[in-house]
């Protein structure tokens, strides 16, 4: 095809731009670069080889084989909102973006099922169907930007997965461009549950080191009946965390349980979307039921007992969908408020069991003095995913070095009471080391075995997930040694 000449003589970067279609289908020249030299996790940052922009799965195929059959690293990113480094070119890689391939491509209400090309953004998905009675449940924070492609990569969550489960739980079908360019179907028709081993729970959460998804059929949900929102008030996070726990274990399970500390309140009440929460607030619940209208009311009740024994300072329902809006943009822009009260932050993610919420909010309280940072933690807390956000000025030398320490001590807490080091952000750059917390060498030799299978040459999205080679590699040899 005839494309427009490169100011380059990289003849890499010359043969790619000839497989594909489209205005500026590549970028290479450094200043372009730079915006895409990180994603969510900006701590590292490396300039990629060349940015390409395919437009179908043909395209993606091409590149991908050409990358495969002259060595080129190469990696997928979607709109790069991920947090923990998954997108960042350690190898000089080519990134194949993926944000021109955003079509809807099928909607069918009858088997609710939609199918979506991996650039279509998440929330989009909702509001494209909202109006006939249905929804796409994953709702991560990041909903308004972050693509189904990427949510796949990470197995994304969202404030609702306590009832409605993450990325996983909604997947029926995906096409994966292989490392070596092959073009395979998994889930064929929506069907998730052929004979075999199962590939959709394997793909999904593999954070790109497995094969590039270029089509997903994602499961619908209708409408719920009736929805009401709570909010909560406490003078002292015990008190808020068990009676979250005291919730579950009377029966209710709430489509979401959100907690924030009077860190995180400070952060949101200094943002965009203030709601009026006590700047002496120690901790703000915000529940949300949802199902058949006729049980709400009981639930809603259930619940606020549960809060009064607890000794709540103050506890409302939401009188209107307005103000209920209001609270979850208060909480859904929790994050990015953080820039209201620091130059920096590193957002964490592990998950503990729920009865041990008091002592790891307790020790993470402890990381916070030891290190001399502030940690405000945000999380979804009905099922023990937390988000410490460790704040840090990155100008004041050593911080970041201590920002860091300090979210991997905080990981060392959730796996220390056996819980893990990532709920939905994945392990990408930023935790690779923190797996040997909850993983032995034998059991990570075990899963990089998996993506040699996928990924033979380890060109794809290299450097992620898995830690540094070290004892891991001699028990392989050692075992290969005893094979032969």
């Amino acid at each position: 095809m005839k494309i427009k000449k490169l100011k380059t003589k990289d003849k890499h970067i010359q043969s790619l731009a000839k497989l594909l279609s489209g205005p500026n289908p590549i970028l290479y020249e450094v200043e372009d670069l730079y915006a895409y030299d990180c994603d969510g996790f900006t701590i590292e940052r490396h300039l990629p080889r060349a940015v390409v922009f395919p437009k179908n799965t043909e395209e993606v195929s091409q590149v991908v084989k050409y990358c495969h059959d002259n060595e080129l690293p190469f990696l997928a990113r979607g709109a790069g909102t991920g947090l923990s480094g998954g997108a960042i070119p350690l190898n000089n890689e080519v990134i194949i973006s993926l944000t021109r391939m955003k079509k809807l491509l099928d909607v069918d209400l009858e088997n609710r099922t939609a199918v979506v090309e991996p650039g279509f953004v998440n929330l989009k998905l909702t509001n494209s169907i909202s109006d006939k009675g249905y929804y796409y449940a994953p709702d991560p924070s990041s909903q308004y930007a972050c693509t189904i492609g990427g949510n796949v990569a990470e197995n994304a969550g969202g404030a609702h997965c306590l009832k409605y489960g993450v990325t996983t739980n909604h997947v029926l079908g995906l096409e994966v461009v292989l490392p070596n360019g092959d073009v395979i179907e998994i889930g064929k028709d929506g069907i998730p549950d052929t004979p075999g081993y199962d590939l959709l729970g394997l793909l999904t959460g593999s954070e790109g080191t497995l094969g590039i998804v270029t089509k997903i059929t994602v499961r619908l949900l209708k409408n719920p009946e009736c929805k009401q929102t709570v909010l909560a008030y406490f003078d002292n996070v015990e008190d808020g965390s068990q009676a979250v726990s005291d919730i579950i274990s009377s029966g209710i399970v709430p489509a979401a349980l959100e907690m924030m500390d009077k860190t995180a309140i400070e952060a949101v009440e200094a943002a965009a979307f203030p709601v009026g929460h006590p700047k002496d607030l120690e901790a703000v619940l915000l529940i949300e039921v949802d199902g058949i209208a006729a049980g709400i009311d009981e639930q809603i009740n259930q619940i606020l007992d549960v809060c009064k024994k607890r000794n709540v300072r103050e506890v409302k329902v939401a009188e209107s969908e307005q103000e209920r809006a209001r609270w979850w943009a208060n909480r859904k822009t929790g994050f990015g408020a953080m820039g209201a009260i620091s130059p920096d932050y590193l957002v964490q993610d592990g998950v503990i069991p729920r009865s041990r919420l008091p002592e790891v909010l307790k020790r993470i309280n402890e990381i916070s003095e030891e290190s001399g940072l502030r940690i405000a933690n945000i999380f979804h807390a009905g099922d023990g995913n937390l988000h410490p956000l460790v704040l840090f000025d990155s100008q004041k030398p050593g911080e970041t070095e201590k920002a860091i320490e300090a979210g991997s001590a905080c990981l060392r807490a959730c796996a220390d009471v056996g819980g893990t080091i990532t709920g939905e952000h994945g392990v990408g750059i930023e935790k690779r080391e923190e797996m040997r917390f909850v993983f032995t060498d034998e059991e990570i030799m075990a899963q990089t075995d998996i993506r040699e299978v996928f990924n033979p040459q380890n060109l794809l999205n290299a450097g992620k997930l898995f830690p540094t080679p070290g004892k891991c590699a001699e028990v392989k040899k050692e075992l290969k040694a005893q094979t032969t």
